[in-house]
Parts: C-alpha cells; structure tokens; sequence
C-alpha cells in the first residue's frame, strides 16, 4: 500500500440493520484517505429515524422511499460528486485498511476503466458442513459483478444513466449495470482489497422466497438474448428441470382427476424421481441433520413450481422490455479486421489494422458475440484453394481471438448464390448459428455490399470507408445505416446501440 489520494464518495443503501453501525465504526477508523462523503441511502419504506455514528466525514442520510436497491443506490450516486463511487451493502465488514486499499485499486487506472472490484470472503463454519442457505451465500464469492463492495467511476454511471430500477431486489440488478457499463466502452477490473458478508439467518424456507428472482431473470433475457448468463459468466441455470418437474406434477394431477389413474401414476413416478435427486442433491453437502434434510426436502418440493410461476410473472412484466444493444458483432474480414491483400493467400501476410485487438476485446469483455461474413470469390476463381483460405482465417484467430461464427461465401459474382453479399444469406446464417434474433446483429464493414446485406437482412449495419469505398456508398450509408472513421468509433457505436 502506498497511500495514493483518490476522490471517492462512499454510497451505502440501507433497511436499517443494526450492522450499519458497525460499518460505519470500521471506516470511520480505517488507515487511508478519508472519502469526501458518506452517504447512507435510507430505503425503508415507512422511514424514521437512523441512530447513526459521529464519523469524519459526517454522515449524510437521504431517502429513497422504499423503491429497492436500485433506486436506492441511483439516489446516492446522483447526490454524490467524487470521481469514484464506492458501492457498500450495509452488512459487509470492511478491513481495517479498506480505504488505503481502495486508493491502491483505483490509482492509475485510465479514463475507459468504468469500475473496480473487491475481492469478497464468506466466512463459513469451520466445526460442520454449510447449509444450503449459507451455501447460497458463499456464492456471492465468486459472482462476478457483486456490488456488496464496487467502485464505479462516476462517468460511467452518468454515462448508462446508473442503475435499473426495473429490478426490485438485490438480485440482477448490479449484473445489469456491469453489462451496460462494459457496453459503453468502458472496461470493469478486479482489485485487490478484502470485503467480508457476514451469513445472516434468512428463516427455513429463503431457498423458495429466492425463487423471485427469476422474474428479474425474465428482464435479463428480454434485454441481452437467450444467452445472457454467459454474459454474465453463469453456467446454465435449473429452469428448464424445474419446469420439466413442475409439468410432470400437473400433468399427474389432470390426469388423476380426469380417472385415469395408470398413466396419472407413471408421471407422478417422473415427479418423485425429479423431485428426490434434486433433493438429494442439495442435501449431500450439507450437515445432514434431521431438521436440514426436513428443509431441504419441503423446499425441494416447493422450488421448481414457485421458479416456474416467478419466471412467468416476470415474462408477462417484462414483455414489452427491449435493449438496443446488440446480441452479436458480425465483420467483414478485408479491409475491416484485416489489412487488404487481393486474394490473400499467404497466412504470414495477414496484418489486423490498427486498432483490431482492443476493439475485440472490449467487445469480448461485454460478453458480446462475434463472427466474420467475409466473400471470397477467389477460390471460385481458382486464385486461392480452400486449404489456403482455412490457413488464412487460422492465422486471423490467431492474431485476433477467437470467433463464434466464421461465414465465407466462396462463390463468383455471377453464380446467383443467395449468400454472397450484399444478398443476406450469410448475415442470416450467422445470426442462425450464434441463436440469437438477426435485428439484434450488427454488421461493419468497408463496403456498399456489407451495409446492403445487413439491412437486407433485418441487422444493422455499420460503414467504415477505406480508399477504395465509394463516395456514393459513403452517402448512401450516411443516410439509410451508419459511417464511422474508424473500427474502434465503429464498435463503439455498435455497442451503444446509436441507430
């Protein structure tokens, strides 16, 4: 630690638990430059008097009417006027030299850098296995965006207007901002400083009332794609099982009531073993006592119907929700990516234009998909054989990462073929093979051709002239699509979602 100076506010929303205290006790004696204001953001709906520590600086307490974190967290920031904006729950525990540490993770960091993590520890019970619900809570371990502790440069609140507060919980909502920030250009780094969450007891069946947060699932979905927890750097989560053993439950229950019985039993047989393996699954990590292995089971049955009716719920709310963000990247490879070389044949004379890489990467960090439509009528023309061409790609992936979808159209102009731009087949069969909507695509490219088949196609389309384009396909482009100077200007478009 090297004691840098940093301009940070330290925002803390709050339903008044008596760990508030103790948090602010623990800054208030913290070893580091002293935050210009702590704002305690009192999100209880009936309000009433916080009885609050004396601390330097003093602490300063608003209201947000009992409107959820969200809300909470955007009435804090947006009174706040440091560079940096400390994100704190009111039940952490801070180290002793937090502040100290903070200013180590934030000092240096670049104008794009919109956030900084903390690293936070669950303490679990050395003397017994973990419950299922303090399981639940060592999760927020290793969750990737947790603003439990979070810095965000104020910017980049300013930037994607802050918070969501179509989330109602403490669930999504920070996943949300994190993405949007990422989508804005800016980059999100892990720091270094120690957070602890204390596990509070949450009563026998919070496994079932957490099932909530599927309606706020429902948001993320409607917002980012089908694919939104890899976004968000989740595996795949339990609903289709859920629905698939909510479906055998009443399927069963119809069936016994309509008389009959034999195929009412067999799918209720489906239901039990559901049932029982995902019970069994949840209770071989923990203690195993009776009144663990009594919860476990009640909620194992109450779980997937209440996922099912949250997700639902959500759906309907959610429905007219919309994001123009885009779900995929799709390029044109010469002249876009790749420096142009007529019939390039030779992977050692591939060269990225200036500016390729970091422009992947930021759009690889927001969790965007990406992919290449490229003609390539060379080898229809025997210039190039199809070992060469697969040799050149190879050497793209290699310079710069990584595709989800490679689409090479290797007709001549007059074959007719319904792929070769600016027809739309390529651009409909990359959106085809990364599952995602063709409206939520976005092609850039040098040429008239790319912005014809993107628009052709239903995507969005994005012109980066070079020497070679042609002034008409400029001016057509200004009108019906988009231009930028450059590729970086180009992503940068793309992923805010500028029409």
């Amino acid at each position: 630690m090297n004691g840098h100076l940093v301009d940070y506010s330290i925002v803390i929303p709050t339903t008044g638990r008596e760990s508030l205290r103790l948090l602010l006790d623990s800054l208030d004696t913290a070893a580091g430059p002293k935050p210009r204001e702590i704002i305690v953001v009192d999100d209880r709906p009936s309000g009433g008097e916080l009885h609050l520590p004396n601390t330097l600086p003093p602490v300063q307490v608003i209201r947000s009417g009992g409107r959820g974190p969200a809300a909470a967290r955007n009435a804090g920031w947006q009174r706040a006027a440091g560079t940096w904006i400390a994100f704190l729950d009111d039940d952490v525990v801070t180290t002793s030299d937090w502040p100290a540490r903070l200013a180590d993770d934030l000092h240096g960091l670049d104008e794009k850098t919109g956030a900084s993590t903390a690293r936070i520890e669950v303490p679990l019970p050395k003397h017994r296995r973990p419950t299922d619900d303090e399981r639940g809570t060592a999760r927020l371990a290793t969750a990737r965006w947790i603003t439990a502790d979070m810095a965000y440069r104020r910017s980049a609140l300013a930037a994607v207007g802050g918070f969501d507060e179509r989330f109602p919980r403490a669930f999504r909502e920070d996943a949300d901002l994190a993405i949007r920030v990422c989508l804005a250009g800016y980059s999100i780094v892990p720091g270094q400083r120690l957070t602890h969450h204390p596990i509070r007891a949450s009563g026998p069946m919070a496994s079932v009332r957490a099932q909530r947060g599927n309606a706020d699932n429902a948001l993320l979905r409607r917002k980012y794609g089908a694919r939104w927890r890899q976004r968000i750097g989740e595996d795949d989560g339990l609903l289709p099982r859920h629905a698939l053993t909510t479906a055998a439950a009443t399927v069963a229950m119809t069936l016994g009531f309509a008389g009959r019985n034999r195929t009412a039993l067999a799918f209720a047989a489906v239901w039990t073993t559901l049932t029982a393996e995902f019970a069994a699954r949840r209770i071989a990590p923990g203690p195993r006592t009776p009144g663990e292995i009594g919860r476990m089971t009640v909620s194992s049955v109450l779980i997937p119907p209440a996922a099912c009716w949250h997700r639902l719920l959500g759906e309907l709310r959610h429905r007219h929700a919309t994001h123009t963000s885009p779900l995929a990247l799709l390029f044109d490879r010469d002249d876009t990516l790749i420096v142009d070389v007529p019939y390039l044949a030779d992977p050692t004379k591939v060269q990225p234009v200036p500016g390729a890489v970091d422009a992947l990467r930021m759009v690889r960090a927001a969790g965007i998909q990406l992919g290449i439509v490229s003609n390539q009528s060379g080898v229809a023309r025997g210039l190039i054989s199809t070992e060469q061409l697969a040799a050149v790609n190879s050497r793209v992936e290699e310079l710069l990462g990584p595709f989800a979808t490679w689409q090479v159209c290797v007709h001549g102009e007059g074959e007719g073929c319904a792929c070769r731009k600016p027809e739309p087949g390529l651009i409909r069969r990359a959106a085809a093979e990364l599952g995602v909507d063709v409206g939520r695509c976005v092609l850039i490219g040098d040429t008239g051709a790319d912005v014809a088949a993107a628009m052709s196609a239903g995507a969005r389309g994005i012109l980066v002239p070079t020497a070679r384009t042609r002034p008409e396909e400029v001016h057509r482009a200004r009108h019906e699509a988009a231009v930028a100077q450059d590729l970086a200007e180009a992503v940068q478009l793309a992923m805010a979602g500028v029409p």
